[in-house]
């Protein structure tokens, strides 16, 4: 079998809702699917090269040659074409991996994800210390890099990015004085939120220096420096312990080999009556080959799991999961808005960024929305305790915190 005819065979047998046209550099069209009311795609590949590897490895080439400017849309947009393949797969029956490529996943994640404290940093550094010019053009005001809670469907992206805050500090429990850490504190909004809301300490620390800078600048300007620091430095080698932990966004860093690490972490400097809530990305779906494009590109030494790959070494902490909630289409919505002003802003980068650069990032928001409109994506926010009764028997705390919260931030807006 030719390179093209591998290549059109797969799609062939992929393609079935939905019409997709490709385009080869010889300029012969093929043309896969039906027509079903939906936008016809059209994809014009300009290397013969890409044709053999994105037929073997589409994971990770198909964002490549889409940022090289190889892959070329002739009719839809990179979404589009991603949507359209998300679907397709989405109606594929379910299948799981066996014993041998299981192994080889696992042997994988072992080499990629294998994040000591040096390789955590630099890994970190790779995707959020980039210049704070890339993220004010679509995320809020706020600079919440995470899943919004969308409590209203038609809530603005800052009022769902509020809302999130909101929900995750009830299922805290906070009460004036408690000591909060905050593990992976972004530009430190999490953090501010919860000190002003509450009357709690925090800390925030982070592996990202151009966050760091950013977050302690905002305490300092909000007059909040003596109840909210950010420190640089790896939680692992915190000492102490705290009331509150919450760790949001960053979990989908931690690599596989180190589950067990994190949870022993979060048990050692949680409070004996204390409470954490972790909010990460999981999937609905068993273990996974990490996605190689992402990895390269995106998240060096992330992963997104399957809950099941989270449950043994929580269990192994001594930890309870007192609560559990699954956001399912919250980061779809995220991603929507993020990705429509990245698309409506992105020339503004063009002094800082080359064009390269920009594809790249279009196809990063592309791919993480269709993933989670089709590929099994969610979010998981994990409540947990070192005690059975610490939390009340019934969530019915968590709905009458966040809603007087939500009463006293509409007076105080008045």
């Amino acid at each position: 079998m030719g390179v093209a005819a591998m290549l059109t065979s797969k799609l062939n047998d992929l393609i079935k809702h939905g019409r997709l046209t490709l385009v080869l550099p010889d300029g012969s069209r093929h043309d896969f699917g039906t027509e079903d009311g939906t936008l016809p795609v059209a994809v014009r590949l300009k290397r013969r090269s890409d044709i053999l590897k994105i037929g073997i490895n589409p994971d990770r080439y198909l964002g490549e040659a889409f940022m090289n400017g190889d892959l070329v849309m002739e009719r839809g947009s990179i979404y589009d074409l991603l949507v359209l393949a998300g679907r397709n797969m989405e109606a594929l029956p379910p299948t799981a991996p066996g014993m041998i490529r299981t192994a080889g996943y696992k042997l994988l994640a072992a080499y990629q994800q294998r994040n000591n404290q040096g390789r955590a940093r630099r890994n970190v550094a790779h995707h959020y210390d980039l210049s704070d010019t890339l993220y004010r053009l679509f995320l809020d005001e706020d600079l919440q890099y995470s899943c919004a809670y969308f409590a209203d469907p038609g809530m603005s992206l800052e009022e769902a990015q509020e809302a999130k805050k909101r929900h995750i500090a009830a299922k805290l429990l906070l009460a004036p004085g408690q000591k909060v850490l905050d593990i992976g504190c972004g530009w430190g909004g999490m953090a501010i939120s919860l000190a002003q809301q509450a009357d709690v300490s925090v800390l925030g620390v982070t592996l990202s220096e151009q966050q760091l800078a950013v977050a302690r600048q905002r305490a300092e300007a909000l007059g909040l420096g003596s109840r909210v620091r950010f420190e640089l430095c790896d939680y692992r080698t915190l000492g102490g312990t705290f009331d509150r932990i919450v760790s949001v966004g960053m979990f989908e860093h931690v690599g596989t080999p180190q589950y067990g690490d994190y949870f022993d972490t979060v048990a050692r400097l949680l409070a004996p009556d204390g409470v954490a809530l972790v909010h990460a990305i999981g999937r609905n779906r068993g273990i996974a080959r990490p996605n190689g494009w992402i990895d390269k590109y995106i998240f060096p030494g992330g992963y997104i799991p399957a809950f099941s790959e989270v449950i043994l070494p929580l269990e192994n902490s001594g930890l309870w999961m007192t609560d559990l909630e699954i956001l399912r289409l919250h980061y779809a919505e995220t991603l929507r808005h993020w990705r429509k002003r990245f698309l409506a802003r992105k020339h503004e980068l063009s002094a800082l960024y080359d064009e390269r650069f920009c594809r790249m990032w279009e196809f990063y928001l592309a791919a993480s929305e269709a993933s989670f409109r089709h590929n099994g994506f969610m979010v998981f926010q994990a409540q947990l305790a070192h005690k059975v009764g610490t939390v009340p028997l019934t969530r019915d705390y968590m709905v009458a915190d966040e809603r007087s919260s939500f009463a006293r931030t509409a007076h105080a807006a008045e």
